[in-house]
Order: C-alpha cells, then structure tokens, then sequence
C-alpha cells in the first residue's frame, strides 16, 4: 500500500502550491485523527474510515479536548481535502464526509481601526532614529496602503520593488504573483528606508527588502509584536494585529467608493466571496449616511 500520508504531503506541496507550513498543519490534522481510531480500533486505517468514525473524533475533541467549533471545523477540512485526495487517486470510492456539515460558529466581526487611529499611529508615536524608526513606518506604511498579509510583506524581496513603474510584487498564497501600485508616500518612504538600510553593516539575507536591525529576515512573531506595541498607544480596540491593517485597508477603500471588484484583486482573492467579509463597515458607513441624508429619517 503506497504511503497516502506521504503522497498527500506531496500533492499539497506541489500541485496545490501549499506553503510547507499549510502541508504540515494539514498532516498534523490527519495524524491526530489517524491516532484516535487506532486508539478505538488497534489496527484500523485511514483508507478504511466510515463517518462514525469522523464523528467519534468530533465529539472527542468537543467533549474531551474543549475545542470550539471553529477548530473542530478547521481540523474537518483537512480530513475533506485528504479523502478528496484519495478519490482522485482512486484509494477509495466514497468520500466518509461526503454528506458532512460543518458545525455552526458564530461570525467573528474584526473592528477595523478609524482614519484618525492610522494618522495618530504615525504622528503621536515616537519612533527611534536612523534603520530602526524608518523600518518600523515602512511596515506600518505597506499594510495600511497595500493590505497585504504578515507572511508576504516578510517575503517583499529587492527584486519585489519596481522604482520605474512605483509598483511591488507581492507573492501570495499557492505562490500566486500580484502586483500592486504604490503611493507617492509608500515610494518616498521606501526611497528613505533603502538609504538607511544600504547603511546597515553584515546584511545575513541581503536579498529580503524589510530586514530587522541584525540584517536578517524578520519573522512573523516580530511583525505582530511591532505593530500591536504602536497601535495601543492610539487605541484601545482589543486585536491589534497585521489582520487588522489588512482588513483596515479593504474598509478604507470601499468606505471611499472602491468598487469590490478592484479591492479583490488588491487582496489577491480568489473569489469575491473572500472580500465581502470586509463589506460590514462599508454598510453600516452607508447605513449612517443614508439614515443622516434622507428625509423620513427627521420625522
């Protein structure tokens, strides 16, 4: 029998373009449920499941392991992808979550930061002299007028940037290209940043664009770390995270009369679907509008 676990990891990775991080958390999925109906039945195996199975680990990990919904759901799409998989590959005839519906979670609403947050967090901040303070504006700087996520502004390479057309290319998930054009504050600020960091001593991954103060890649614990430090000076909202900038981005756009088309295709989506998430905003600034503007609303 051909290792499926394997053959899995290898599909992911190479024909769904999966970053190996994604493939791993898929295989860590798969091998918790592999552990759990061998733990019930010695000797049982993957390409032999039944639903009553997939539901015992349900209710294992909501009893048991007090998750919630959300990642019972998140773990159960791993398992869909891995039986989908072998279907293709002819494993098995019949897919044991074919007729599974995910449990129901309640809709998280991300609060976007306000207009007069993103002008405080670079006016009323103190950032420090030289590389270190021009860096940290930078980052601030591409997310709020880029919205890209945390993993591809640390993957902006030199080669990203292209001064000609004041444009940079962000590679996104399954490694898909997206370029996006820049501002005219974006470009002076990358113009200033480059300066400085021409001026840092050994660079360790000279080809990355954003380093830390060691000349190094940064990496995503940094980010967060950096801008929930500027951001809770500025404001008292309880996630302040890359997310947030991202979703910021999306909302400042659409809340100004980009159509959700063009929004789309700035937060590299693969569907329309992925950006209305970030309509709620917009409405409830169009709600307030129409309930000011019209005239029943003043009887």
């Amino acid at each position: 029998m051909v290792d499926n676990k394997q053959a899995f990891a290898d599909y992911l990775l190479k024909e769904k373009n999966y970053s190996p991080l994604t493939a791993r958390a898929y295989l860590d999925d798969l091998c918790a449920f592999e552990k759990f109906i061998q733990q019930e039945e010695p000797g049982a195996q993957l390409h032999e499941v039944v639903y009553g199975q997939v539901r015992g680990w349900i209710i294992y990990m909501s009893e048991t392991e007090a998750l919630g919904n959300r990642s019972i759901n998140r773990k159960i799409s791993s398992l869909k992808s891995f039986y989908k998989f072998l279907l293709k590959i002819k494993q098995v005839t019949v897919s044991p979550l074919q007729k599974h519906k995910a449990l129901k979670t309640e809709k998280k609403v991300l609060v976007p930061f306000s207009e007069k947050e993103m002008q405080d967090v670079v006016t009323v901040n103190d950032f420090p002299a030289g590389f270190e303070g021009v860096r940290n504006r930078l980052v601030l700087e591409l997310f709020y007028t880029t919205g890209m996520r945390r993993a591809e502004l640390i993957g902006l390479t030199l080669n990203s940037y292209d001064a000609g057309n004041g444009t940079i290319k962000v590679l996104g998930k399954r490694n898909k290209e997206r370029i996006v054009p820049l501002l005219p504050c974006t470009i002076a600020l990358l113009k200033e940043y480059l300066q400085a960091r021409s001026g840092l001593g050994e660079v360790q991954n000279p080809e990355m664009l954003i380093l830390n103060n060691r000349g190094k890649k940064l990496n995503e614990t940094f980010v967060y770390r950096l801008i929930n430090c500027y951001f809770s000076v500025v404001s008292a909202k309880v996630k302040r995270s890359p997310h947030v900038l991202r979703h910021t981005f999306a909302t400042h756009l659409l809340n100004n009369g980009a159509d959700l088309n063009s929004v789309k295709e700035l937060l590299g989506h693969a569907s329309l679907a992925s950006t209305q998430v970030y309509t709620h905003s917009s409405l409830a600034e169009l709600k307030a509008v129409y309930k000011g503007a019209h005239p029943r609303n003043a009887q």
